[in-house]
């Protein structure tokens, strides 16, 4: 992940935190991450995992597309590969990148994912997300997801449609890595 986007996640979150007046224990509290975490990310001292953030975000009461969108950057139609920002989940490896353009207020946005082989990324219910819904489209590899309490394999070419707040994990069953595309309807903003 680079460097400034990794800044850019922290002063993301606290500015979040502070807009909706919550003491960091108050955040800890609602997103059952402990106080110190929530701090050291803050202080872009800690890059936090996929599932870490997916809490605070639900606490937050936004979705990691809205969360990872970025505000304050010149507004274009077009978003050049090399500007798109990219996030890499610590934990598990995956590399997020946020493909579409931000700051048109459009109601849709589309994420590059390439998931790492044998990876698996485990999400507590997303509340905030309830009005999301995405298509996750496998272009290579194979990746199994639970939404709710089905899990779906799914081949490169296809695609599962599922609310957002229904996903419980992306799990990467093979050898080899995985690479799709999530194109989440952001509902109401």
């Amino acid at each position: 992940m680079d460097e400034q986007f990794e800044k850019t996640v922290a002063v993301r979150l606290k500015t979040l935190r502070t807009e909706r007046g919550l003491t960091l224990d108050q955040l800890a509290e609602l997103s059952g991450v402990s106080r110190a975490m929530i701090s050291r990310v803050e202080r872009g001292e800690a890059s936090p995992t996929a599932a870490l953030l997916a809490r605070l975000c639900s606490a937050l009461g936004v979705s990691l597309s809205v969360f990872f969108a970025t505000a304050g950057n010149e507004v274009s139609p077009l978003a050049r590969r090399a500007d798109q920002p990219v996030w890499r989940d610590p934990e598990s490896g995956y590399l997020r990148r946020v493909v579409s353009p931000s700051g048109l207020g459009a109601r849709v946005d589309v994420v590059e994912v390439e998931f790492p082989a044998g990876a698996e990324v485990r999400f507590p219910g997303q509340q905030a997300s309830r009005s999301q819904s995405q298509h996750v489209w496998l272009f290579e590899g194979e990746m199994e997801l639970t939404v709710g309490e089905t899990v779906h394999r799914l081949s490169a070419g296809d695609c599962l449609f599922m609310n957002v707040g229904d996903v419980h994990g992306f799990r990467n069953p093979t050898d080899k890595p995985a690479r799709y595309a999530v194109i989440i309807d952001l509902g109401h903003r």
